[in-house]
């Protein structure tokens, strides 16, 4: 579709509507019972959703993955900017935490990325314009809703986002696995911008120069990396370790 996304799955499609996202229309197979198929109709009948009861072919037309018998067509994500972000952050009175994903392209590890981001209350992830995963419907699907729940900033130069964080105060923090500091060692109870690089050829050079710290996670089996959805959860859940610890506010 052009302007517009679909998602499918029930709990996926329970959660954009929960959201408030825009609900064009949603189609269900005929027949199609179960307790969260009875939740999804009590949002459809609250919201006046238009919906149609179809064969199993039809969705299957539209998409093979597991839609569970369940796809929506909404409005298209709408991207934020960092400039918009970033001052809302300290005038609201919160110690900033954002993800910056530089070069990652596979949709499902942006998804597990973001469901993890939602979860430890990161405020916003940025990802640059090109060169970058987009928020599709499989993206939505993976973060389990997550990316209904938490701004992703677009930026159209990467180089020009770090700097910009740099300039409002934000530690820019780098994972990789060639750095000699052990990812416990950095400080995150400052305003954080942890940058996570894709799998194949890690953080670009142009943005590792703008860095402050590199940090790795230790490794002690025969594979030399981690995933880098897993490999980011390690990371943010050290943010929140040592926010608790310092008996600051987890955002």
């Amino acid at each position: 579709m052009n302007k517009n996304e679909y998602i499918f799955g029930i709990r996926a499609v329970i959660e954009a509507i929960e959201a408030g996202k825009q609900v064009d229309k949603i189609f269900i197979k005929k027949d199609l019972q179960g307790e969260l198929v009875g939740e999804l109709f009590d949002l459809i009948k609250i919201h006046r959703i238009v919906t149609q009861r179809v064969p199993i072919e039809r969705i299957n037309k539209i998409t093979r993955k597991n839609h569970q018998g369940v796809v929506a067509i909404l409005s298209a994500v709408t991207y934020y900017s960092l400039e918009h972000i970033v001052p809302q952050l300290y005038e609201d009175g919160l110690l900033p935490f954002v993800v910056v994903l530089d070069g990652i392209t596979d949709v499902r590890n942006f998804g597990a990325i973001a469901r993890t981001c939602e979860c430890v209350g990161a405020n916003a992830i940025v990802i640059p314009e090109r060169g970058s995963v987009c928020v599709n419907a499989d993206a939505i699907k993976t973060s389990a809703g997550a990316l209904h729940h938490i701004p992703v900033c677009r930026e159209h130069n990467i180089v020009g986002a770090i700097k910009f964080l740099k300039d409002n105060g934000y530690s820019i923090v780098a994972a990789s696995e060639k750095a000699s500091i052990n990812y416990t060692q950095a400080d995150y109870t400052n305003p954080i911008a942890l940058v996570m690089g894709a799998e194949d050829v890690g953080i670009s050079p142009e943005v590792l120069r703008l860095c402050d710290t590199f940090v790795s996670i230790p490794m002690f089996g025969n594979i030399s990396s981690l995933n880098v959805s897993v490999a980011a959860g390690v990371m943010m859940y050290e943010v929140v370790r040592q926010r608790l610890n310092a008996d600051m506010e987890v955002l």
